[in-house]
């Protein structure tokens, strides 16, 4: 019994001092976010009302704009661009779905995007779970397209990614700094 106490005990100050060694990670710069369509579908699910079946998400980081100037600047125009920070952002779509004319299957992928100051072209890429666009590989490209670039009045500080509802399926929004796309999704 007193072995078994003192084991007891000494098994606890390892684990303390494993625990207290271990230092967590700080805050990032550029939080990770997620967006569904339709909006808010994991709450509707858990109350047992979602109005529609789910379409897509989509799983980000968000840079903040923190004064500089974005397009043309800290991201230059022509160049392949990870629609975000850190991680490349990713897509899931639950069903099969048609993104600028090019049907994809239900599935995850990776989102990036070529900026111009009148267009973006959005890039659909099979290839997941890959830190910025470091490693893109156009072979690996399932849809392309174009969609202009919409100025906005007033500037978006921190990038953001949002779903809205569209004839035949949904829009995903793309705003930051003074700028917003539309990429249509349809079924």
């Amino acid at each position: 019994m007193k072995q078994s106490v003192i084991g007891f005990v000494f098994s606890v100050f390892i684990c303390a001092t494993v625990s207290a060694q271990t230092k967590l990670p700080a805050v990032d710069k550029s939080p990770m976010d997620m967006s569904y369509y339709p909006n808010g579908y994991p709450v509707s699910k858990i109350q047992d009302k979602p109005t529609e079946p789910l379409l897509a998400r989509v799983i980000y980081s968000r840079p903040a704009k923190n004064g500089r100037a974005v397009f043309g600047d800290l991201l230059e125009y022509g160049k392949v661009w990870r629609l975000g920070a850190n991680e490349a952002t990713e897509i899931e779509f639950y069903q099969n779905v048609k993104v600028g004319g090019t049907k994809l299957k239900k599935g995850r992928y990776t989102m990036y995007c070529i900026p111009y100051a009148d267009k973006w072209t959005m890039i659909i890429n099979k290839d997941t779970d890959t830190w910025g666009s470091f490693k893109y590989d156009i072979k690996k490209d399932v849809a392309r397209t174009n969609v202009t670039v919409q100025k906005q009045t007033e500037a978006t500080e921190a990038f953001s990614m949002t779903f809205e509802k569209a004839a035949g399926g949904a829009n995903l929004i793309i705003a930051w700094d003074d700028v917003k796309i539309s990429l249509p999704i349809s079924l």
